[in-house]
């Protein structure tokens, strides 16, 4: 394996036509015209450049773009359609050298910018929000990365810069973030794919388990149907209390006997229940005399074992590199050990200056973990964030938060902003992972936000009162936490098709508003973010109110009409801000128009998550739709005939069907199947939001079903060869229907905690027609109720302006932390209840 390990797919050097330099051996600087929009620019004290692959930058060769060069004995002009660049030929300066980009200008300063951030090493021991690094969008018109101080490669092995050299990219894309994402893919390497398991339900908890608790643990969600895919175990799988002479025991390879007496046979128990298995490695201490497999690591290094002196962790060492994957690591892979949980915390230095040893575990571990993809199908490792590049490595840890509602309310603007840098694939500890409180609140709105996350992996701590098994919570508590599990696994339809969007069309499944809307409301909303390309998340990361026993989350939406996948009783119109309220049951995910989404819909759904016998389309009536799903082939090898191709095998060797939705003419057709096995497969369709037709479907047997705001439609086997696709007539230009305001404020305030006469008092404000609307919004705001009970009768009067009686553009929100007035009589006065 050692050879494959130092081959990845790179074209380093630029093209000779792109780069504008001062002549060949006396010229400091070189600049690389990459795109109109994007220049490499770099300094030299010695003379030379840099044309080996850094852990940024593996392919810079791109066609020459059109540019102009103006240039004198004392300056030089680079012109293109995007920027300006203007430099002095001198060493780089803010007086020197600058690129305008729009009306922004940049200065040279030596930093790295992108004010729209990017993300972190890791959350650990964060209590809420952390600084970020920078990524490569921005509100000016332009964003830059140094590149002068990342580590490099050379043939394969890790290398260093020579001192004094400068090296950056200037993004000059002036608010078109997505061509800036795809650019930096370009140059960075796509974000490889994952295999379909990684994308359902991990269990991790940092707990000294024996064997049987693990696997009684493992058949205990198996008898719930809650389904798993991926068994993480904590360090103590490995011995933890050893002598005190070899140091702390962090570090370990040598199974705890007394807790997994036979680990081979307990990892084939796993597999047995359909589940992948990674162990947790924290390498900082090396290799020391009382592991089992001492020996056979000092023989492969000819390390000398007379005196029991450790074998110590050196990653800059390549021989060390080889025996720490192709002896210690390997002879645990045969056991059954599925991928690595890399828990680096020691800092970025090693024996090299400017060598990271997370950036090269995360890379080596990466690209040796290809000879398991018999069981892995895809290359994985799981480990921090080691800086720009590192969305090639998935799947990240983001480290232990602690169990607080500000560590809930930074994970969704932490994950949306990791993609500014390409970052796509964060697995947080869900729930939290130490300290904070017990709370059956925060442990469900956590839940939710793990569901529309890009990986849902529960955690917890080594704590006697801290732990994530749903069973654990209160009744009402472990039925949401169950219900959001299972549909998380519902999803993988839908999630494997976005993990290919992420990979072959730069699009990862999590994006901040803005790279969608160049309205300046995108912007001021960093917790709500794009789950895909049509479902905007809304998390709700604050306590329910005490009075409408809701929680509330301010969200903007932009142009269009939206319903609520959970709550479709309830339609909204776009284009302006909004408040949003559900209860613990139900988190805000809004589809627009025109919305297809694939669920698994097999009756029990399997540890492993293998491909569905039966699917539910999510279909919003409305706009035309269309929605292609993508799944790997029945044999699962993807083309995948080398090492490079298994982790991005060529796109037409996947099976594709495609859904599309004629909005004018009602008609819903279902593929047809292309590189499938032609199968059938039973089919569903459910209109979100659409009960107010007798929907009828033209297939033998259909059944027509309503309930909580939607229609289902069960169609039966559908043979997926059909050379035209299977097409349905549903009826012509169906619409969302209309929200009943007095119907859902009702029910909004039947279930308030609060005084009997305030109820009355909101009640006749909103259904006393006699008033103009503008008159009564004004009086509910002055009304002595709660403010959450405002916003949450004005959510739904003003939900939409197709309603009778709708506030849609009167709608005011009340001050959610303002007092409710308590002086019930003086306010009585004003109102005369009926």
């Amino acid at each position: 394996m050692a050879d494959s390990r130092y081959r990845f797919p790179s074209k380093p050097l630029a093209n000779p036509k792109a780069i504008v330099t001062g002549g060949k051996g006396d010229s400091h600087y070189r600049f690389t015209i990459l795109t109109d929009r994007l220049v490499r620019y770099e300094w030299s004290p010695d003379g030379g450049f840099e044309d080996r692959v850094s852990t940024f930058a593996l392919f810079r060769w791109f066609d020459a773009p059109h540019y102009r060069v103006v240039e004198s004995k004392d300056s030089l002009e680079i012109i293109t359609d995007g920027f300006h660049l203007t430099y002095d030929k001198k060493r780089f300066s803010s007086a020197g050298f600058s690129v305008k980009v729009g009306n922004d200008v940049w200065r040279y300063d030596g930093k790295s910018y992108g004010d729209l951030g990017g993300t972190a090493r890791t959350l650990d021991g964060a209590f809420g929000r952390i600084d970020l690094e920078p990524g490569v969008l921005s509100r000016k018109a332009y964003a830059v990365l140094d590149d002068s101080k990342s580590m490099l490669f050379d043939n394969g092995w890790i290398a260093t810069r020579r001192p004094g050299r400068i090296d950056g990219y200037v993004f000059a894309y002036n608010g078109d973030h997505k061509a800036a994402i795809r650019d930096f893919y370009r140059i960075s390497g796509n974000q490889p794919l994952l295999p379909r398991w990684a994308l359902g339900n991990w269990w991790s908890r940092y707990h000294a388990y024996t064997a049987a608790e693990y696997l009684e643990l493992m058949d205990r969600f198996r008898r719930e149907s809650i389904p798993l895919n991926v068994a993480v175990i904590d360090m103590d799988w490995h011995k933890v209390d050893i002598p005190r002479k070899y140091g702390s025991g962090w570090t370990g390879y040598s199974w705890n006997r007394d807790l997994f007496p036979d680990p081979d046979g307990f990892m084939k128990e796993l597999r047995k229940r359909g589940l992948k298995v990674t162990l947790n490695d924290h390498p900082a201490d090396g290799i020391r005399a009382f592991e089992d497999q001492y020996e056979a690591v000092a023989k492969a290094l000819h390390h000398d074992t007379s005196r029991g002196e450790p074998i110590r962790f050196d990653c800059t060492d390549r021989k060390f590199l080889d025996a720490y994957f192709d002896v210690l690591k390997l002879n645990l892979e045969k056991q059954g050990v599925d991928f690595w949980w890399i828990d680096w915390q020691q800092g970025t230095r090693s024996k090299i200056p400017g060598v990271d040893p997370l950036w090269v575990l995360n890379h080596y571990h990466y690209l040796t973990s290809r000879r398991n993809l018999k069981v892995l199908e895809r290359p994985l490792t799981f480990s921090r964030y080691a800086g720009t590049g590192s969305h090639r490595y998935p799947i990240g840890f983001s480290g232990d938060t602690q169990i607080t509602w500000e560590g809930l309310e930074f994970q969704p603007e932490f994950t949306a902003t990791a993609s500014n840098i390409g970052y796509g694939w964060w697995s947080h500890d869900i729930g939290g992972h130490w300290a904070g409180v017990r709370s059956n609140q925060l442990t469900v709105r956590w839940v939710q936000l793990g569901c529309f996350s890009p990986i849902l992996r529960l955690h917890s701590s080594k704590c006697l009162w801290n732990s994530k098994e749903p069973w654990n919570w209160e009744a009402d508590a472990f039925k949401v936490i169950k219900d959001f599990l299972i549909l998380r696994h519902r999803l993988i339809p839908f999630l494997y098709t976005m993990n290919i969007r992420a990979s072959y069309e730069s699009e990862p499944l999590i994006q901040p508003m803005y790279w969608n809307h160049t309205d300046e409301e995108a912007y001021t909303v960093p917790r709500q973010y794009y789950f895909g390309p049509d479902l905007i998340v809304a998390p709700i990361t604050s306590p329910n109110s005490t009075a409408t026993l809701m929680g509330g989350v301010r969200a903007w939406l932009p142009p269009g009409r939206f319903v609520d996948l959970f709550h479709p009783h309830l339609v909204y119109d776009g284009n302006r801000y909004i408040h949003l309220h559900r209860d613990l049951t139900k988190i805000p995910v809004l589809a627009k128009e025109g919305t297809i989404i694939p669920l698994d819909s097999t009756a029990k759904l399997a540890n492993g998550s293998p491909r569905p016998t039966e699917i539910t389309i999510l279909l919003v009536v409305g706009k035309d739709g269309h929605f292609e799903l993508v799944e790997e082939p029945e044999k699962g090898d993807c083309g995948a005939d080398d090492d490079d191709s298994a982790a991005r095998p060529a796109l037409s060797s996947f099976v594709r069907t495609p859904i599309t939705w004629n909005q004018k003419d009602g008609i819903l057709v279902i593929g047809p199947e292309w590189n499938g096995t032609g199968r059938w497969r039973q089919w569903n369709v459910k209109l979100v939001g659409h009960t107010s037709t007798d929907v009828q479907a033209q297939v033998p047997g259909f059944r027509v079903t309503k309930e909580g705001g939607c229609t289902t439609i069960a169609l039966g086997n559908v043979h997926r060869w059909n050379p035209d696709g299977f097409e349905i007539s549903l009826g012509r230009d169906l619409q969302l229907d209309v929200v009943d305001i007095n119907a859902r404020v009702f029910d909004m305030l039947h279930r308030c905690e609060m005084w009997y006469d305030r109820k009355d008092i909101v009640w006749d404000i909103v259904t006393k027609a006699g008033d103009a609307v503008e008159a009564r919004v004004e009086r509910l705001q002055k009304a002595p109720v709660d403010a959450a009970v405002k916003n949450a009768v004005m959510e739904i009067w003003a939900a939409e302006g197709r309603a009778p009686g709708s506030a849609r553009g009167h709608e005011v929100w009340a001050d959610a932390k303002a007092p409710a007035a308590e002086d019930l009589e003086e306010v009585l006065k004003e109102y005369v209840i009926v």
